[in-house]
């Protein structure tokens, strides 16, 4: 069995990020840090909340096993867009 490769976040520090995550939500903001568990540290973190309510948060840590997807956008175009498996 060989080794686990730990995903490639460096391209995404200090860009915008939008997280899927268990339960419909949704969180928007800048990537700050990771570990290798796939823990999150988001800055200036926006929640997308159910009918089109936006609700700023703080600095937020979101662990890797309830993401579903993350995507990060530059210059309004999706570069790089990975399923957390």
């Amino acid at each position: 069995m060989g080794k686990a490769h730990p995903p490639e976040l460096k391209k995404c520090m200090d860009k915008k990020l939008l997280l899927k995550l268990n339960g419909g939500r949704y969180v928007q903001g800048i990537l700050w840090g990771s570990d290798p568990f796939m823990t999150l540290v988001i800055g200036e973190p926006v929640e997308m909340a159910t009918g089109g309510q936006q609700n700023n948060t703080g600095l937020v840590a979101i662990r890797g096993d309830i993401m579903l997807s993350q995507s990060w956008n530059q210059y309004k175009q999706w570069l790089c867009s990975s399923a957390i498996q």
